[in-house]
């Protein structure tokens, strides 16, 4: 699974086109984020609920098919001083799942303190009660895809 460089092929061919997906994984809830490169910046775009501990293929199959990415990002969850968790090992899984499943790039990203970040914004903007409505998922995964997506450099 690639890490975080675009692959060569991008290079020979261009950038790609068209948009990213971005997940914040969680065992409960995985964070939705769309974004493309062209601009850097991303969008949240849903939030996917676990039942039993199963992800929801099938919703993500339809916002697969629906947007048509050309990479998707997984944030990779790590402790402050870069050592891996329990839930970085799920975080993998998943990723290789969804590489099994689609045929699209998956990529990982640190997505050290997007959770914090997010719940920062969310209250700067409407205070406690925001907070406590508003998916603080999806707005992760529009950080981590949009963290990913700057590293990028214009040509």
């Amino acid at each position: 699974m690639p890490d975080t460089p675009l692959p060569r092929c991008w290079q020979e061919q261009g950038k790609p086109q068209g948009v990213a997906l971005g997940f914040d994984y969680g065992t409960k809830k995985i964070g939705v984020a769309v974004g493309q490169l062209l601009t850097r910046s991303a969008s949240p775009l849903a939030v996917l609920y676990r039942v039993k501990d199963e992800i929801d293929w099938e919703s993500l199959s339809k916002l697969i098919q629906q947007w048509r990415p050309f990479a998707l990002v997984v944030g990779l969850p790590l402790h402050m001083d870069g050592k891996t968790q329990w839930i970085t090992l799920e975080a993998t899984h998943f990723a290789r799942a969804l590489q099994d499943r689609f045929s699209v790039p998956v990529y990982v990203a640190d997505e050290r303190l997007t959770s914090a970040e997010a719940r920062a914004q969310i209250f700067e903007s409407g205070g406690y009660k925001a907070l406590k409505k508003t998916a603080i998922d999806s707005l992760a995964a529009k950080l981590i895809l949009e963290q990913w997506l700057a590293q990028f450099e214009e040509d």
